[in-house]
């Protein structure tokens, strides 16, 4: 059943009285900063929160998610969080993680979207294009669930590709890039890829292909 606003005031009564019990101090500890080591680049879906699929308390993992996991270049808000994650938090991974069935990625293979959300998904539109043929022989869902996995690769191209990124190996700095699927059947968290850790792994992954 939807919750009313009013039920997540009181489940968040009931959750705060819970943690403060069983995690004595972590309220105060919380309120005079933060030092999460991950940076989790995740889709909006409802079905997918990060820090309850993972088993993680608040401060564990600083967070950014958009409609479909995209990294965008030109994205300011996604660009200002990993500048932030990277430079000011130092955290030492950032996880991209994907997941089945998404309904973003879904719309941009079906097309007729309109307005803002077009123009969002036009970068899924045109991976989806030129990735299509490969998956021809496959039925709907696998090809979906192929695309979404596809799309996971290259947004973490993208994501090594930022100057952020980039002047952090250049410096030396201890950071490592994560590409993740998440299954929402079982629960499930997979790796898509290794670890990338410096440009030349970046490269390896992006001439490797599809996956």
């Amino acid at each position: 059943m939807a919750k009313q606003p009013d039920d997540l005031l009181e489940h968040n009564r009931l959750w705060a009285e819970r943690i403060a019990v069983e995690q004595s101090g972590l309220f105060a500890e919380l309120a005079l900063g933060q030092s999460p080591s991950v940076l989790w680049i995740g889709c909006s879906d409802s079905r997918v929160p990060e820090t309850m699929i993972t088993n993680q308390l608040p401060g564990d993992i600083f967070v950014h998610r958009n409609i479909a996991n995209l990294i965008k270049p030109n994205d300011p808000s996604c660009m200002s969080v990993i500048q932030y994650a990277v430079e000011a938090l130092k955290v030492n991974h950032i996880i991209v993680c994907g997941h089945e069935r998404c309904g973003g990625i879904n719309a941009a293979m079906q097309g007729g979207t309109t307005g803002v959300i077009d123009q969002w998904l036009a970068p899924i539109r045109d991976l989806w294009a030129a990735y299509r043929e490969q998956v021809a022989s496959l039925n709907n869902d696998q090809a979906l669930n192929g695309m979404c996995q596809h799309s996971v690769r290259h947004q973490l191209a993208n994501l090594a590709d930022t100057p952020t990124v980039q002047d952090a190996w250049a410096r030396q700095q201890d950071l490592t890039l994560h590409g993740w699927f998440y299954t929402l059947a079982d629960g499930r968290l997979n790796r898509l890829c290794s670890p990338i850790s410096d440009r030349l792994a970046a490269q390896n992954m992006v001439a490797s292909g599809p996956g």
